[in-house]
């Protein structure tokens, strides 16, 4: 690299998105890259001219090693939606002439589906006008959503954080018995996609049973099915732990959290804002059958816990970010770095470089024949495929018995 680099992040952060920008600042340093810049709340912060330079606060070792266990968005996020060139040409003249002031060789985004339309833009952009800057997209996401990577960094430190939660809660459920039995009802992020919800299973070994049913939202769900089905388990046990995404959504196309609660907010990309679905199930349960219930929403949580990352998942989210800064150092641009699975057991992986314009605004979910006939679990494949991405610990940097993070940049909080 002869020039500089800029890298923003975007979207719901991980707890292994920083250890991608850990990737690539590390990798354009070492390719020669004068500077590489952050973008301050991706680019929508870049619009602002907000950005920082990341040599004034990635000094040493010590501190690409304190990054990759920081969790959150280091550079701040954004959900912001680019509109097309077509649409309004200003914003684009605006972006290259900023890119054009800071010298700037590649542009890499940290970010999952819409952040990849957010490249595939820009890289189209570029090659209309003949500029020479490379944009290449780096993934992200809890969801595991994109398509043609096997598996996206963050979704393996989030499985981990979720299927060890699972575990405690259910055996937290039956230190206490109810007269007429207890359910708790776990709601899980996922709002077309069950990756997440899915992991529960995870909790399931010799020393723990896992959650009695398991709901994502590729299966239409039937509320009264559902009624049954939990009424019939406890006839059979005092406690029963179901596991439910947020997106599930009744035969008629409404989410079940739509059926206690007015959806009004909804953002940039027109995604209604999901929450609640675990509180409705709880409330319904209880009011039909008469028995104690509770409702659990994992929410930050499952995104946010760095304490509980997986080895593989902050290892490969650092690969990625180098592999997006020599894609563009060898002259990729329009495409996304993707992880290729070699081997399940040893587990062996690999990085390659896709057309973006494959993967932006389209979706991967789990496959059908993953997901148990009846709809209300998941199948050996399932656990074949997620269980080596949450293998190995990565341990805290304790200071007075508490992580230590990465600091924020101070530029984050000024107006």
């Amino acid at each position: 690299m002869k020039r500089n680099v800029i890298v923003g992040q975007s979207g719901g952060p991980t707890a292994a998105i920083n250890s991608s920008l850990a990737g690539v600042y590390r990798t354009a340093i070492d390719r020669g890259a004068k500077k590489v810049y952050g973008m301050l709340h991706g680019i929508q912060g870049l619009l602002n001219e907000k950005y920082l330079d990341l040599s004034e606060h990635i000094k040493t070792e010590l501190d690409v090693e304190l990054l990759k266990r920081t969790p959150a968005a280091f550079l701040g996020s954004c959900r912001y939606k680019l509109p097309s060139f077509h649409e309004d040409i200003g914003t684009y003249e605006r972006i290259f002439s900023i890119l054009d002031k800071l010298d700037i060789e590649a542009f890499i985004y940290i970010g999952g589906n819409d952040s990849m339309d957010t490249i595939k833009k820009l890289s189209d952009y570029a090659v209309l006008t003949g500029h020479t800057t490379k944009f290449i997209g780096c993934p992200k996401t809890i969801d595991n959503d994109l398509t043609l990577t096997d598996h996206t960094p963050g979704f393996g430190s989030a499985a981990k954080y979720i299927g060890t939660s699972m575990k405690e809660i259910i055996r937290d459920s039956f230190c206490l018995e109810y007269p007429r039995g207890l359910v708790t009802i776990v709601e899980v992020m996922g709002r077309n996609a069950g990756w997440l919800t899915g992991s529960t299973v995870l909790s399931k070994g010799e020393d723990c049973e896992g959650p009695d049913l398991i709901y994502l939202p590729e299966i239409t769900f039937d509320i009264q099915n559902f009624k049954e089905r939990i009424e019939k388990l406890l006839k059979e046990k005092t406690s029963v732990v179901v596991a439910v995404s947020e997106g599930i959504r009744t035969a008629d196309g409404r989410y079940v959290c739509e059926l206690g609660n007015d959806i009004n907010f909804v953002d940039a990309f027109g995604h209604k804002q999901l929450s609640g679905t675990a509180a409705y199930l709880a409330k319904f349960i209880a009011a039909e059958l008469g028995c104690k219930t509770r409702a659990i929403e994992l929410s930050t949580l499952q995104r946010a816990g760095s304490h509980l990352a997986s080895r593989i998942d902050i290892l490969e989210a650092f690969q990625v970010g180098g592999a997006a800064a020599k894609a563009a150092d060898e002259g990729d641009s329009g495409q996304m770095v993707v992880l290729q699975r070699f081997s399940d057991d040893p587990y062996q992986s690999g990085t390659a470089v896709r057309d973006v314009h494959k993967i932006a605004n389209d979706e991967k979910c789990v496959p059908r024949n993953w997901i148990t006939k009846d709809g209300t679990y998941v199948t050996q494949e399932f656990i074949t495929y997620v269980d080596p991405l949450v293998q190995g610990d990565v341990a805290p940097i304790m200071v007075s018995g508490i992580p230590r993070h990465l600091y924020t940049p101070k530029e984050l909080y000024r107006k």
